[in-house]
């Protein structure tokens, strides 16, 4: 796998919601580094991705809670556990399980295995609330799928902090793993 600066010179066969993130990433002047590769199905797959781009890579995970309503992403490092008992409990919410498929594609425009904080471009009306573990924040690099599980991103987690995500419209809530 090489590491590449900046989005593909040729997009042909990317999908839309992958070229939606390399236009918003070049509106922001953020300066990036990308990884192409086979799909990533499993946290282990994304793990090795990590390593070529020398940085630590988050799982994302869509979440709700019981009656469907309220809906979150969780963003956390990798190598952490998930557990929802102590995730519910920092939130305040009873019970948080999986988003089903269709609440991902209606909020975020995303498939399962590409789920990523970039795709809360596509949250317009604020439906997803963004939960980060606080640990993210001691980290250099923040790295992410462009909407694409083919893919992977490496980008200063300054720039995800002070520019991205209030382009987005969208605060995280930190919780500790």
């Amino acid at each position: 796998m090489d590491v590449n600066i900046g989005r593909p010179q040729n997009e042909e066969g990317r999908i839309p919601q992958e070229v939606r993130c390399y236009d918003l990433l070049e509106e922001l002047n953020i300066e990036f580094e990308r990884v192409d590769h086979e799909a990533a199905e499993t946290i282990e797959v994304c793990l090795e991705r990590s390593a070529v781009l020398g940085t630590r890579i988050c799982k994302n995970l869509f979440l709700c809670n019981r009656q469907e309503t309220v809906f979150y992403l969780l963003v956390m490092p990798a190598d952490k556990q998930f557990r929802t008992s102590a995730v519910s409990s920092q939130l305040g919410v009873a019970r948080l399980h999986f988003g089903d498929e269709a609440h991902m594609e209606r909020y975020l425009d995303l498939r399962p295995g590409s789920v990523s904080v970039l795709g809360l471009m596509n949250d317009r009306e604020n439906m997803v609330r963004l939960i980060m573990d606080r640990d993210i924040l001691s980290q250099e690099y923040f790295a992410c799928h462009p909407c694409i599980n083919t893919s992977s991103l490496k980008f200063l987690s300054s720039e995800l902090f002070n520019k991205l995500l209030p382009k987005m419209r969208h605060e995280p809530t930190f919780v500790d793993l």
